[in-house]
């Protein structure tokens, strides 16, 4: 099959070959459904009930034109002809910009395999495997297409997605003898497919359309990602919004047509077309794909900070997190594994040097060079944990050295080449067979054929020392071979807990020769009347940036725990070191954890921020434990065991360098950089989008209020306003229904969009997390809204007054032209001072004033745009504008900042007066 395709078991494919191959095969993905096309995209702007009511508005103008005889130009339905399709665009825009977003997410989150590619071992894209390839498998791996197996240690897969059996199968590369279906196919893998225990090699043999998946890909839907609920309360508002607005306009309709003299056609369809703009104008209608490219823009901000978030509704939660459930290793620590100290039956030793170069030495514990009986069994101990794993460290030449695999495993390689013993090692011994490390054994065996002692075959261990010890009956000192009892086997207790003690991660080695009548097959029940050999202690000091961003999540009301198989003294003394717990409390096991109910259980969760050579199950308990109390829990995993815990979480959150494939899939969130200060910029992010989606729905809603305002107050005061007598007792209106919907388009998606990359107005961190049942818009939020909705709709209807001859403040000389024109202005420039207060609920509007170059831009766009409706010419026929002058452009902006003043006003109250509330709460509490 490998000369077939121009492949090599050993070395792989060469780049020309699998070049090639993807030239004539086609990229390894299923059958996608076809993207919709873009003019299908463009009509689908149209299909709303808003636009429905204005394209109701143009034919009701075009209407009133033909009865009155068709002279000159449908000004006004040209203006709603033009105000449709601009809002059309803007939506097309923002749709496609949200689509873009998400599709560059996807990229980032592919699933990736590892291949042998000119006699090297690459990690690639699935989407790039032909036929050909020589898969590496490995647990936690996803399986990325239809291989055959030529190399299989204890290979476990589970293909419950391709056959629904929810048992994993062992695969082997015996060649069948006959057809047998699918789920008995044991010397192929299957893409789609995950491995859950053990090793092998495959040799691609299907990909794309042609795998087992892929002819069945035809009954496969297209998976629709669910609104999140922040996307479905908005869509609750805009309804509830819809039906109450048209309720208004119906009665400001009817209140118009009581209350005016209504002299003909054209009076009744310039009613009608008033209550048809404001419906529209009342509703923002562009708020749901805001909203969407607002959290896609968000999301891709987060994965430039190494956090990447696979669903929109994740950010959400994010926001929420009241717990991180962490592991230690490489999330709060380097993940640059050394071993440091090498304890046995003879003494100690000590290793220098740091990092994956082997540069350094390995002496006895004063310094000196080891004797003969400690130096025999540190050789033992390194390369016994060198045979006993997978990695593989490379020198890239230019005196960096890269590992492949188990940052742990890579350790043992390190120590052997300081102690200069690996080339021997590598001669000596070749492999016969594997028992892959599962996460229940906490242990990992190879069975060796030794060739300088006739190819005798030995097993060879590694592994938790408390676990291995348990296997062992003998141990070695110097060259001889003695019994394990208890006086050894305590000091052997000792050495590990004088290792964990220095927060030093601690393996076992141990090993024994097999008798010949042993079965050739790895088996659990070779392991046991071991050898044990020592201990190694391994470093890997804390992040210094872990402290810091745990202090950052103590601040923010966020616990922080840790979860860790590592042994307990080492997890509490670097626990400690990170002001997570008290090295005096101590850490919870695993093995105390199995032994308590669900009560007592949920009482150790609340009370311990530690726990300790722990399995997956372990963790799943935990997780529940917390929800149940409450909490909105973040829950990080690497192995293919915790995909379950990931799962069962609010944020499971896979490890991107150490993760397997299996776990990146179960997972919302990966860390690129496993690091935990990562998660803590994640939630601060997290909130930070949430708060500006806050912003810009604060925004929209009080000036969309501010219009309704503006009219009903209009029409119902038009008398007290001097209106009705500047109309000469016809139907008048505080503003046209063009102008209304002029105001929509230039106030509403600009400003709205760069709130929602609003730099952080507030402290976000000093907050406690936000309540699974709290609500986007508040009363609180409603409130404000309504208010500032309130005093628009009274600055505009004071200019207005203050322009006509009649009304409230008698004594104007402008004509109905010049006060509608002032007031329509007045309400343009009081919604863009309205972007100011939304950015804080209670900050004020100038702390970081400058600090949105976006917004100051967009803001600046509107203001132009009106300067250009109220003096060209063209546009004051269109919008029923008067060109003003210096003098009225400055009243109009002092009024309009009214809505500003009152808003800073309101912030001191609430600044005032909000700690005394917080106090009595909390009493209440």
């Amino acid at each position: 099959m490998a000369e077939r395709f121009g492949s090599d078991p050993e070395r792989g494919l060469s780049t020309e070959v699998a070049g090639r191959h993807l030239a004539t095969h086609g990229t390894n993905e299923l059958r996608v459904t076809k993207p919709t096309p873009a003019w299908q995209r463009v009509f689908a702007q149209f299909r709303d009930p808003l636009v429905y009511l204005l394209l109701g508005a143009i034919a009701i103008s075009l209407a009133a034109w033909f009865i009155e005889g068709s002279e000159g130009w449908p000004t006004e339905a040209t203006v709603i002809v033009a105000v449709v399709l601009a809002n059309a665009a803007l939506g097309f825009v923002q749709e496609a910009r949200a689509a873009d977003a998400v599709a560059a997410l996807a990229q980032m989150t592919s699933v990736t395999s590892s291949v042998l590619r000119d006699g090297e071992r690459k990690r690639i894209p699935s989407s790039e495997l032909v036929p050909g390839d020589i898969l590496v498998l490995e647990e936690g791996d996803a399986i990325g297409a239809d291989a055959r197996l030529f190399v299989s240690a204890s290979l476990l897969v589970q293909e419950a997605s391709l056959t629904g059996e929810s048992d994993a199968v062992m695969k082997r590369t015996d060649t069948l003898t006959h057809p047998a279906p699918l789920a008995e196919r044991t010397c192929m893998v299957f893409k789609g497919t995950s491995v859950v225990q053990g090793t092998g090699r495959a040799i691609v043999t299907s990909t794309g359309m042609q795998t087992e998946m892929g002819s069945i890909a035809t009954l496969l839907d297209a998976t629709m990602e669910e609104p999140t609920p922040l996307q479905k309360e908005v869509a609750r508002i805009g309804r509830m919004l819809g039906t109450a607005v048209v309720a208004i306009a119906f009665v400001v309709v009817a209140t118009v047509l009581l209350l005016s003299d209504i002299k003909d056609a054209s009076d009744v369809i310039t009613v009608l077309l008033l209550g048809v703009s404001l419906a529209v104008a009342a509703v923002p209608e562009g708020l749901p794909a805001i909203l969407s490219l607002v959290l896609a823009l968000g999301v891709q901000r987060m994965a430039k900070q190494n956090a990447v978030v696979k669903k929109l509704s994740s950010v959400e939660t994010l926001g929420s997190a009241s717990v991180i459930c962490t592991d230690k290793t490489g999330t709060l620590t380097r993940s640059e594994m050394t071993i440091k100290r090498i304890l046995t039956a003879s003494g100690g030793s000590t290793v220098s040097g740091v990092g994956y170069a082997p540069v350094g030495k390995v002496t006895g514990a004063d310094g000196e060079e080891l004797h003969d009986l400690l130096r025999a069994e540190q050789i033992v101990a390194l390369s016994g944990g060198s045979l006993a794993g997978n990695a593989e460290l490379e020198d890239t030449g230019d005196g960096f050295w890269a590992i492949q695999g188990d940052p742990t495993e890579a350790a043992f390689l390190v120590a052997e080449l300081k102690l200069g013993v690996a080339e021997r090692r590598e001669q000596r011994f070749q492999r016969l067979g594997e028992l892959p490390f599962t996460s229940e054994r906490k242990m990992m065996s190879t069975i060796e054929s030794d060739r300088e002692h006739g190819c005798e075959r030995l097993i060879v261990t590694k592994g938790a020392p408390d676990v291995l010890m348990s296997h062992c009956t003998r141990i070695r000192v110097g060259m001889d071979v003695l019994p394990f009892d208890e006086a050894r086997r305590a000091k052997a207790v000792a050495d590990v807990n004088r290792l964990s003690e220095e927060a030093l991660r601690t393996l076992a080695v141990a090993y024994r020769p097999l008798a010949a009548e042993e079965g050739r097959a790895p088996t659990e029940t070779l392991e046991n009347d071991l050898i044990f050999v020592g201990t190694v202690g391994i470093i890997d000091p804390p992040r210094e940036e872990a402290g810091i961003a745990i202090s950052e999540a103590h601040r923010a009301g966020i616990r922080v725990i840790m979860i860790t198989g590592d042994h307990p003294r080492t997890a509490s003394s670097i626990a400690a070191k990170l002001n997570i717990q008290n090295a005096e409390v101590g850490a919870l096991t695993g093995a105390e954890l199995d032994l308590m109910d669900n009560d007592t259980l949920h009482e150790a969760v609340r009370t311990n921020s530690v726990f300790a050579r722990v399995a997956p199950v372990h963790k799943m308990r935990i997780v529940d434990a917390l929800q149940a109390s409450g909490n909105v829990v973040a829950m990080t995993g690497d192995g293919v065991n915790d995909a379950p815990a990931l799962k069962a979480a609010d944020i499971g959150i896979a490890m991107g360098v150490t993760g397997t494939e299996v776990t990146k899939e179960a997972a919302k969130m990966i860390l690129v950089d496993d690091n935990f200060a990562t998660i803590v910029d994640a939630v601060r992010e997290g909130r930070g989008i949430f708060e500006n989606i806050r912003k810009f729905l604060r925004y929209l809603l009080s000036s969309n209020m501010g219009e309704v305002m503006t009219v009903f107050f209009g029409v119902v005061g038009a008398g007290f306003l001097g209106l009705t007598e500047a109309g000469g007792g016809s139907v008048v209106l505080p503003l046209l229904a063009t102008q209304i919907l002029w105001i929509n388009l230039v106030t509403d998606s600009g400003p709205a969009l760069a709130m929602g990359v609003d730099p952080e107005t507030d402290d976000l961190m000093a907050r406690p997390p936000r309540g699974s049942d709290e609500r986007a818009i508040d009363l609180r939020m409603w409130v404000g809204v309504l208010l500032n909705g309130f005093v628009m709709a009274i600055a505009t209807l004071f200019t207005i007054d203050l322009y006509l001859p009649g009304g409230l403040f008698p004594g104007g000389t402008g004509t109905l032209d010049q006060a509608r024109t002032a007031g329509f202005t007045v309400l343009v420039f009081a919604q863009l001072f309205n972007c100011f207060n939304a950015r804080s609920e209670t900050t004020s509007a100038f702390r970081h004033f400058f600090a949105n170059g976006w917004l100051w831009g967009a803001i600046g766009l509107s203001v132009m745009l009106q300067v250009a409706v109220v003096h060209l010419a063209p546009l004051n026929v269109a919008f029923g504008t008067v060109p003003l002058s210096p003098q009225q452009w400055l009243a109009c902006f002092v009024i309009a900042s009214s809505v500003l003043w009152f808003s800073e006003l309101r912030k001191i109250v609430w600044r005032s007066l909000g700690p005394s509330i917080m106090s009595k709460r909390q009493v209440e509490a």
